[in-house]
């Protein structure tokens, strides 16, 4: 098994979570000093080349507080309430540490809908990815205030999971009030172990972490493993630890062994072929001359529109499609970011035309090799 000291010295792109107990200082009110501390580590990974996205709870144990609610509602309506007033204060307090650390941020509202209808997917990670270029930290949460189930059955956990998936991370740290996992409740069994490292997904896990969370996070222990164990399906191992552990996430990134690591078992390549390969449907397909199919067959290039010969099906932006060689035999399978409309359109055109054919400017291929894999 890859040892800690690997995983996270190695990784490049990096999924932060924080819970609401941490960055509320247990419903206290929104801590400063924590968020600012951990704002300061990520200027400094920043600065060291990692690509950096943050994924925050607290937006509505910061409302509940502002609005002097001690204990969290249940319906639904008042939680959307609380979710926006406390949505203000979370972003001026990232927005504002971010920047004495000479950062900028970006706020990104998300629902787990967002990322499973395909072209919102691709929409958020061309978003997210761009703000990584450009050297911004986007501090997502989900959006509350809008998505009811989210609110009932949401947690930010999963969502940093999605998060990860979606941006293929190498890794997702969640920071939390607790030091990692042990074998069982400590509070409740003396004889409790802690573990410093597992496979991510091992069953054994759920059982160790069986519980509910705080009275102000939805999450717990348990959400963190399954969290761990959807972030492993796209490669990105997790580390589960003490939000509060001085220089947490500067120790982490150059290997120190804090907190509890679950160590992801599949490569980042393998697991997303997979997902493309077996587990989507086709929704249509298109014809690619000799040469459009020698680059994406042979040199593993992007595909690109003016190689295409035909379009064939109506496909949204974000279904998988087929791609045919001149014989009309499957090659490859990828993302569409083009729908089956505007691909008819730019059919055998260069990028530069795409603008005036289309009325805006976006990718200039019709699928990108990140999300292409060859079946034949």
């Amino acid at each position: 098994m890859k040892n800690v000291s690997l995983v996270l010295r190695d990784a490049r792109r990096i999924v932060i979570k924080v819970g609401s107990s941490l960055v509320t200082d247990e419903g206290r009110g929104l801590d400063e000093k924590a968020i600012g501390e951990w704002c300061r580590q990520m200027s400094l990974l920043v600065r060291a080349g990692l690509e950096v996205i943050m994924v925050s709870s607290g937006a509505i144990a910061e409302g509940m507080k502002r609005l002097g609610w001690s204990a969290r509602p249940h319906e639904i309506h008042e939680l959307q309430a609380a979710a926006a007033v406390g949505q203000m204060g979370l972003a001026q307090m990232y927005e504002t540490k971010l920047r004495e650390n000479a950062l900028g941020s970006a706020q990104v509202l998300l629902t787990h809908a967002d990322l499973a209808d395909r072209e919102r997917y691709l929409n958020a990670r061309s978003t997210l990815l761009t703000l990584l270029k450009l050297g911004v930290v986007p501090v997502i949460n989900e959006n509350d205030t809008v998505v009811n189930d989210e609110i009932k059955f949401g947690d930010n956990d999963t969502l940093g999971a999605l998060v990860a998936n979606l941006v293929e991370a190498d890794a997702l740290i969640i920071l939390t009030d607790q030091k990692g996992l042990y074998s069982a409740d400590p509070r409740k069994d003396p004889t409790a172990e802690f573990v410093h490292e597992a496979k991510a997904g091992e069953p054994v896990l759920e059982t160790m972490a069986g519980g509910a969370g705080s009275s102000l996070g939805r999450g717990g222990m348990i959400t963190k493993i399954l969290a761990a164990k959807r972030a492993a399906g796209s490669g990105a191992s997790t580390v589960i630890a003490w939000g509060r552990e001085p220089d947490v996430l500067l120790r982490l990134t150059q290997g120190e062994r804090i907190g509890t690591l679950l160590v992801a078992q599949t490569q980042k390549t393998q697991a997303r072929k997979q997902w493309i390969a077996d587990h989507l449907q086709l929704r249509g397909s298109v014809m690619v001359d000799a040469g459009a199919a020698a680059k994406v067959r042979d040199e593993g290039k992007s595909l690109l529109p003016i190689g295409m010969t035909g379009v064939h099906g109506e496909f949204s932006r974000g279904d998988v499609i087929a791609i045919r060689d001149a014989e009309g035999v499957e090659m490859a399978r990828g993302l569409a970011n083009y729908a089956s409309v505007e691909a008819r359109l730019i059919c055998r055109k260069p990028s530069s035309e795409f603008e005036k054919l289309l009325g805006y400017a976006a990718e200039p291929e019709m699928v990108h090799r990140d999300n292409l894999v060859l079946t034949r």
